[in-house]
């Protein structure tokens, strides 16, 4: 019993010299250069006193959309201190169109459930979607008049998102899809996050700190 109770001791002194040590190593677990990269100059960003997050995506990657289900998981624990932005690239005339789709819909307000169900219409469902008409169409399932989505596609509104979009994209320096942008300063992507989504998320959670930290010691 004795011997046992000097074991257990000794388990709890190593545990307790252990505990900072490891909380070292999880600080000094991602490093810029390497797992996440420094946006220079830094970019401007819309979210006020909060962290933004941007997400650089498109429909038309099947990366995107194997990522998306892990993101909307995300938020529902996300920081109270950050928002979410999405914003399509428009690297070519693919990736151009659903760039519009998504600016359409916002404009129309259509039901979050339409994000994820047009990344499984192409994905999952391969259906063939392949402009404004055949968006319209699909669209139509959540509610919004198939007439009114083509028509919007082309206003100002979403000619002016899909301009702002297309600027900031190459300013970021954001070569593919997906890519996080956090606070307009700090890059990354899954596989330089180590691989896997759940480390992508782990490295977002830092980020946010890290940017976080970096504007209360601005004072902003």
């Amino acid at each position: 019993m004795r011997r046992f109770t000097l074991f257990s001791l000794a388990l709890s002194l190593l545990a307790l010299v252990w505990a900072p040590l490891a909380s070292a190593q999880a600080i000094n677990l991602w490093e810029e250069g390497k797992h996440y990269e420094r946006i220079n100059p830094a970019q401007p960003t819309t979210t006020g006193d909060k962290v933004e997050v941007v997400e650089v995506f498109s429909y038309a990657c099947v990366h995107c959309a194997n990522f998306d289900p892990h993101l909307e998981a995300w938020k529902k624990t996300m920081p109270a201190n950050a928002e979410l932005v999405l914003m399509p690239a428009a690297w070519n005339a693919p990736f151009a169109l659903f760039a519009r789709a998504y600016y359409t819909a916002q404009v129309l307000k259509a039901p979050a459930e339409a994000h994820q169900a047009l990344f499984n219409a192409l994905h999952r469902d391969r259906k063939p979607i392949r402009n404004l008409d055949d968006l319209g169409t699909f669209y139509k399932d959540f509610g919004i008049d198939p007439d009114t989505f083509v028509k919007t596609a082309t206003s100002f509104a979403v000619e002016t998102n899909l301009k702002r979009a297309m600027t900031m994209v190459p300013r970021y320096g954001v070569r593919g899809t997906p890519a996080m942008i956090v606070d307009g300063k700090y890059r990354f992507n899954v596989q330089s996050a180590g691989g896997s989504e759940r480390a992508a998320m782990a490295l977002l959670d830092f980020l946010i700190a890290k940017a976080a930290e970096e504007r209360a010691a601005k004072g902003s």
